[in-house]
């Protein structure tokens, strides 16, 4: 069976593989690391001691033909580079979870403290996606409602980033869930999913649900991007990415 446009290798997005690469690349390796195992796109999280890197690793990605598809959170210098170089990632932000108010009144606190990236990114060509990592803002009827508020406010660049890793509550909603997030949705990220989170990171191919959930993704004609994890302390990116890629693969041959 042909794999959908965005199940394939050169169209994903490796998500999670600086700061929980076991091996600690420098940008040039890592760039060099993704051209071995044939991916095109990065999605880039970092720490503090990342930042003095930040051009250093736009350099690399474009000396690499790869393509800066993401940017963890925010950072006035990374914008600055963004701008000065041409590039337009997108940027991920989880999406607040307020601990009080009503329904209503969450949905506004959240999307307020979301203006100003909103703002921000609009003004350099850049997407947000509003991310989920548990909790309140986590859950998809918010990320939806929060995300069509904004984007009221006129800040059309808004949209959502789902991760699976972060959603194992809703395993049985998915296929409600996917319906709701499609139209707003800038990546959805994979990964093996257990019930009960256990573990919560996991190889593609090797947990019990995401066959079905893969399955359900192909059938609703989704065609945005799609990431694959690294976020395993103890391995290597390139080893952990390899994993993930060969899960993928043999559940695109079962679908």
């Amino acid at each position: 069976p042909k794999t959908a446009e965005n199940l394939l290798r050169k169209n994903l997005v490796p998500w999670c593989i600086v700061p929980f690469d076991a091996s600690k690349r420098n940008p040039e390796e890592r760039a060099k690391m993704l051209v071995r195992l044939g991916l095109k796109r990065s999605a880039y999280d970092w720490r503090s001691q990342h930042v003095p890197e930040f051009e250093e690793e736009i350099l690399q990605y474009k000396k690499h033909g790869i393509e800066f598809f993401a940017f963890w959170g925010g950072h006035e210098k990374a914008f600055e580079l963004f701008q000065k170089h041409g590039i337009h990632p997108q940027i991920w932000k989880t999406l607040r979870s307020p601990k009080s108010g009503t329904h209503e009144e969450k949905i506004r606190s959240a999307k307020e403290a979301m203006i100003p990236l909103a703002k921000r990114t609009a003004q350099i060509g850049c997407k947000l996606g509003l991310y989920n990592h548990g909790g309140w803002g986590g859950e998809p009827e918010n990320l939806v409602a929060v995300c069509k508020a904004l984007r009221a406010d006129g800040y059309g660049n808004v949209g959502i980033v789902y991760n699976w890793h972060h959603g194992h509550g809703r395993i049985n909603e998915w296929k409600d869930d996917l319906a709701l997030m499609k139209p707003f949705l800038h990546c959805l990220n994979l990964n093996g999913m257990n019930t009960g989170a256990k573990p919560k990171i996991l190889a593609l191919g090797k947990g019990e649900h995401e066959e079905r959930m893969l399955k359900i993704l192909i059938e609703s004609g989704y065609e945005g991007p799609i990431g694959i994890l690294d976020h395993q302390n103890h391995l290597d990116a390139e080893e952990s990415l390899r994993i993930n890629l060969e899960g993928l693969q043999s559940l695109n041959q079962k679908k």
